[in-house]
This record gives C-alpha cells, structure tokens and sequence, in this order.
C-alpha cells in the first residue's frame, strides 16, 4: 500500500520540478495544467484531481477551461496544487511561484509547511499542527487562509479525515501510525477568508442515483468507471453544461467554484504529502 503513495508521490517530485520552468508570462495557463496532468501520465500514474493553477487572489479549484487563452503575467503569484494517484493511492503537492516581487509572502507559507511538518508524529494532535502555521504565519506579518484546511488521504478520495486546520482550535485528532495526510498552508495578505466565485470548472461525482435521462445516466457511468470519486475536469469530458448543472442540482455530482480571498489579498500555498510514523513524519512529495 505505502509502497503506491511513495510512487505517486515520486512521480510528484519530477512534475514538480519540471513545472517551476514552465510558469512565465505570456505562457497560456492551459498548457502548464496539460503538461502536468500528461507528465503524471507519462511516469506511471493518473491524476488525483485536475491541475489546480490559482493566481493571485484565487486560492484554490481554479482549472483552465477547453481553449483557454489566459496567460501568466508578469507580477503574478501563481499556486500550482497538482496530485497524481498510483490505483487510486493518492499523493498531493503544491507550490508557489512568484512572478513578481512577493518573496515574503511566499517564504511565509512555505516556511510554515516546513514547521508544520517538524511536529507530525505518531500521538500528535492536529489541532498543535494547525497552531504552528498560524503562529509561523502570523510571525511574517500575514494571516492564515481560516477556512482552507489540509486534510486526510485515502484510496480513490483526495479529501478525508482528518481535517488539518491552518490556525488554532480547542479540538484536533490524535494521528496515527500509518495515516497519510495532506499538510497545505495558505498565507495572505488579505483578511485571511475565502469565499466561492462563480467561476467552476471541476466536479466529482457523490452519488450514483436513478435518472431519467439516457445523457444523464451515460455519462454517470463514464464517470464512475473513469474516475470513481475522483474530480475531473469539464475540459476532460465530452458532456454539456446543462447535463452537469442537472447532476450537480440532483446531488449526483459537486462542483468545486473557485475559491478567491474575500477582500483581493495575494494567497499564496506550499503541500506536502507525509506518511505518519511513530517518530515523525515521511515526507513523500
């Protein structure tokens, strides 16, 4: 089993290296989420979810559209969050990159990564995770993102328990040998809070029900025998809006909006996947 996260996370390591070239202005944001997404294929996995590409204000579940003609600008902090998934063994990464002159912010989220991950070991309390990245945020002079959180992974489900908060709480969960979990800072120069814009472009699918439509139960079974409960982006499949706005009212399917930093602060983020051990924590990404 640990054996398929540490490929998923190796596989990881390379994309990640190889993607910090890429991110320039003027490159369309389209072709770094399909260089990434067709690099895990390349080395061995699939992807854990579509390539996240969040700039700016926008701190999450942000994917280029089919023929996306947006590009980097100069100035611009870019989030890259990408996974890949070994059968459904699943690692999870990101980074920012900074394309203007943001060395602080983005110092700031990584460095409260790095903390973060000195304290994970068997019997550690999450909610000591979560006061150690407020505190090394909070110490550069910005504020953590309060409602994104890490969290747990499992087979074929990119977000599990338990949840990893970015700031203090009276309640954690004790870890555990064996868990693999998904450690994610967020740091601002905003209020710390986001909030969805209209803009949505994954999904993933919750609930396999009775439909009605012939469309509508077609492309279910697609998705089910293509990626589980997976998210995928729209841009992957051949299916209309309106098919996807009925499974999402039905509860069949979720749609992620985009989640932006509600008063325009700059976000910027660093994950690691870490399995827990008794005396501390293997990083695998």
């Amino acid at each position: 089993m640990f054996e398929k996260y540490v490929k998923a996370g190796e596989i990881l390591k390379q994309v990640k290296e190889e993607v910090v070239k890429l991110v320039k202005p003027g490159v369309r944001l389209l072709d770094v989420a399909e260089f990434v997404e067709r690099r895990i294929v390349e080395l061995g996995g699939k992807p854990a979810f579509p390539c996240n590409i969040s700039i700016n204000s926008d701190a999450a579940h942000f994917t280029p559209k089919k023929n996306d003609e947006r590009v980097f600008r100069e100035g611009d902090v870019v989030k890259i969050d990408m996974g890949a998934h070994v059968d459904g063994y699943i690692a999870d990464t990101a980074i920012t990159i900074d394309l203007g002159d943001h060395e602080e912010l983005v110092e700031c989220a990584k460095k409260a990564l790095e903390n973060a991950v000195e304290v994970v070991r068997a019997g550690v309390n999450t909610a000591e995770i979560g006061a150690v990245i407020e505190d090394t945020i909070r110490e550069f002079g910005f504020n953590p993102v309060v409602n994104l959180t890490g969290h747990g992974l499992e087979p074929y489900i990119a977000h599990a328990p338990p949840t990893i908060y970015n700031v203090r709480v009276k309640k954690g969960v004790e870890l555990k040998e064996g868990m693999v979990i998904a450690i994610e800072p967020f740091a601002t120069n905003g209020v710390g809070r986001v909030a969805e814009r209209s803009e949505c472009e994954i999904y993933s699918l919750i609930a396999v029900k009775r439909l009605r439509l012939k469309q509508e139960r077609q492309f279910v079974e697609y998705v089910v025998n293509e990626y589980r409960t997976l998210p995928f982006a729209k841009r992957w499949v051949n299916v209309s809006d309106v098919i996807l706005a009925r499974l999402v009212k039905q509860g069949v399917l979720r749609a992620y909006p985009v989640l932006t930093e509600v008063s325009g602060g700059l976000v910027s983020q660093f994950e690691h996947t870490i399995i827990v051990e008794e005396d501390g924590g293997r990083v695998i990404t």
